[in-house]
């Protein structure tokens, strides 16, 4: 079968881990274009195609571009035709939005924020939202049988949650917190256990100790 597109994107980013898994789950072959940070992104080629010079990008075999990685990862659950990734029906599918827009923006924006301030990209990172947002879900991940966020299989919500989670076991979850949220990294192991693309969700970065202080970027 032909690549359906291209997809532009640094591996260590959660956006291109939840698009090569969602593309590797639902069959289609997606081509990865070789990709330098600040290099490639910058480039006239790439600046041509996307100008806002942003990761994830993709490209489709017809040349219609796409950017922002939950979009290119709701586009590719939708296109693939295995799998309910984004419900089986108005009310999933409005539940899968609303884990998505949770783990984005109350685990995302202030893992983004310790990222920021730990490797010196940013302000003060608010430790207590993260904690409060965490210690939710794992009360909600404990009333689901099925370990997943919605209905009794994977959906395009826990793809988007495992890659805030990840990155955050990178810096701001060490092994007490992760101990303290077992369920929540229950979930992680279970999404991210497939051998189709489990490579991209790689374990070995992560911290014993939460990081607090300034550090070399190497993730």
């Amino acid at each position: 079968m032909a690549p359906i597109g291209t997809i532009w994107g640094d591996i260590r980013q959660r956006q291109t881990k939840v698009i090569l898994s969602i593309a590797a789950l639902n069959g289609l072959d997606l081509q990865q274009a070789p990709f330098e940070f600040g290099v490639t992104n910058k480039s006239p080629e790439f600046l041509s195609k996307f100008p806002y010079g942003k990761i994830p990008a993709f490209e489709d075999s017809e040349g219609w571009k796409l950017t922002e990685g939950t979009t290119i990862a709701r586009y590719l659950s939708d296109i693939g035709g295995k799998s309910d990734f984004l419900g089986s029906n108005a009310k999933e599918t409005a539940l899968v939005d609303q884990w998505i827009h949770f783990a984005e923006h109350e685990i995302g924006a202030p893992v983004s924020g310790a990222f920021g301030l730990v490797y010196g990209s940013s302000g003060p990172f608010t430790r207590e939202r993260l904690v409060r947002a965490l210690t939710y879900l794992e009360s909600y991940l404990a009333t689901r049988p099925s370990g997943y966020l919605v209905g009794n299989s994977v959906t395009l919500a826990d793809f988007v949650l495992v890659g805030v989670v990840h990155q955050a076991a990178i810096v701001s979850l060490g092994a007490a917190e992760r101990a303290q949220y077992t369920l929540i990294f229950a979930h992680l192991a279970k999404v991210t256990g497939d051998e189709r693309f489990k490579q991209y969700w790689s374990t070995e970065k992560f911290v014993e100790v939460a990081a607090t202080e300034p550090k070399t970027l190497d993730f």
